[in-house]
């Protein structure tokens, strides 16, 4: 195992192509499984320890919570990729002014983030229909939640920063540490101490803090071309464009498809706490499907501006045509799992049959799609990593989200009930895997 996660920085540059891949999506892969375990954890002790409300009452917040994660996700891995191409170019001065001006733009990003989000929980939560009842405990979850955004955002981008240059290790070592903290924190805070859902967000965002904390240490100490050095930490005008061009659309990305989710989130919360915390749970087991996604969608990315960077053409187009076999494959045959077993797994969460009845429902509907989806996301990684990070923007705007949401608003309303809803996930998936496919077949490699 030990050869597998090995840290090899030029490992996409060099050698076999799908030897490179798996060696930097195995750690990636690794460190979304137990970041996914740990946001599971935290709702299996939820709904055991405090009841379906209070589970209802985190799961209304999933969809906001995806909505901020969205957008910063996006955001760091468009800035990766200009950090990537210029490590494949080994144009290491604008390399290490790159890496100063996105620390330091994370930085003030952090403080709005926290400072805006604290202030406008109440109304985002209302005007996303969230049951009243369990609105207090929203509040709370999520204002808490938002207090640790500076951390999740140096730990997002300092960790893309580390993968940009192909090591994809250092930023497991730090998440496992924070993902086990997170568990024994969640446990002992809610299951032995009794204290409430606040409990449970601070827990997470102490968890946040460990692996922020752990990923700049890493950075100033390493003695490499990458090295951080607070007394450098400033936004040059220049980089910064260069990040926004490419994190903007990655970041408006990411969040039209939390913010087509959030509408998705307000046609459920309708149905009652039952229906929220069925949909919720569904929603954290199917991440165990979109974990190869995520993995290739950025792996593709880095591999493909790392090249592009050194001029490698040929290598680029086998790379990506590795990535979306591999990557649709194990999706697919994940979400085949879930589709089979979801009645069992969703006992994890609760022994309530109506919450089980929502999740399950739901599942039934989306997870045989899971192909789809992976094919929309590798596509997305793989023109990310070209520098056209707009037109993955423009086709996930145009079909999760204005299509998704004319569907919900049209449809929903005639034929009322959670199939419905679920159904607008894999009518989307299908459009914008169909237009992606058209485009991917023009792509031109040879004049790139």
């Amino acid at each position: 195992m030990k050869q597998f996660i090995q840290k090899n920085n030029d490992l996409l540059l060099n050698g076999p192509i799908s030897k490179g891949i798996l060696l930097f999506v195995i750690p990636i892969f690794i460190g979304n499984l137990f970041q996914q375990l740990y946001n599971i954890v935290d709702s299996l002790i939820v709904g055991n320890y405090l009841g379906s409300s209070s589970l209802a009452a985190v799961s209304s917040s999933t969809a906001l919570i995806l909505l901020m994660i969205g957008f910063f996700d996006g955001l760091s891995i468009g800035s990766g990729v200009v950090i990537a191409r210029y490590y494949g170019n080994k144009d290491i001065e604008k390399m290490q002014r790159t890496i100063h001006t996105c620390i330091g733009f994370a930085l003030i990003t952090g403080i709005v983030l926290t400072a805006v989000g604290i202030y406008f929980v109440p109304y985002i939560l209302v005007l996303m229909d969230t049951p009243e009842h369990v609105l207090p405990e929203s509040i709370t979850y999520f204002r808490i939640y938002f207090m640790g955004s500076m951390f999740f955002v140096l730990y997002n981008m300092s960790s893309s920063i580390l993968r940009s240059v192909g090591d994809s290790v250092t930023p497991l070592k730090f998440l496992m540490i924070a993902s086990i903290t997170n568990i024994i924190l969640d446990y002992f805070l809610v299951g032995v101490m009794g204290y409430g859902v606040g409990a449970a967000a601070f827990a997470t965002i102490t968890s946040q803090f460990i692996s922020a904390f752990l990923c700049i240490n890493y950075l100033i100490k390493v003695n490499s071309d990458y090295k951080l050095h607070f007394s450098k930490i400033k936004i040059e005008k220049f980089y910064l464009k260069q990040i926004l061009k490419n994190g903007i659309p990655a970041g408006i990305q990411g969040s039209i498809i939390s913010l087509a989710n959030v509408v998705v989130q307000s046609n459920v919360n309708h149905f009652g706490e039952y229906a929220v915390a069925g949909n919720g749970s569904y929603e954290k087991i199917s991440g165990f499907t979109f974990l190869p996604i995520t993995c290739f969608s950025l792996a593709i990315s880095t591999f493909i501006s790392q090249n592009l960077g050194a001029g490698n053409l040929e290598r680029m187009k086998k790379g990506a045509k590795f990535s979306i076999f591999t990557g649709v494959l194990l999706a697919e045959f994940i979400g085949l799992i879930v589709y089979i077993t979801i009645p069992y797994l969703m006992t994890f969460f609760t022994d309530d049959l109506r919450v089980i009845s929502f999740g399950v429902r739901k599942a039934r509907i989306c997870a045989a799609f899971s192909c789809l989806l992976a094919f929309s996301h590798i596509m997305s990684g793989i023109l990310r990593g070209l520098g056209r990070a707009y037109v993955p923007m423009f086709i996930m705007l145009t079909f999760w989200c204005i299509v998704r949401v004319t569907y919900l608003n049209i449809v929903v309303p005639i034929f009322p009930s959670i199939d419905t809803i679920s159904w607008a996930y894999p009518i989307t998936w299908s459009l914008s895997s169909l237009v992606y496919l058209i485009y991917y077949i023009r792509i031109k490699w040879e004049k790139l």
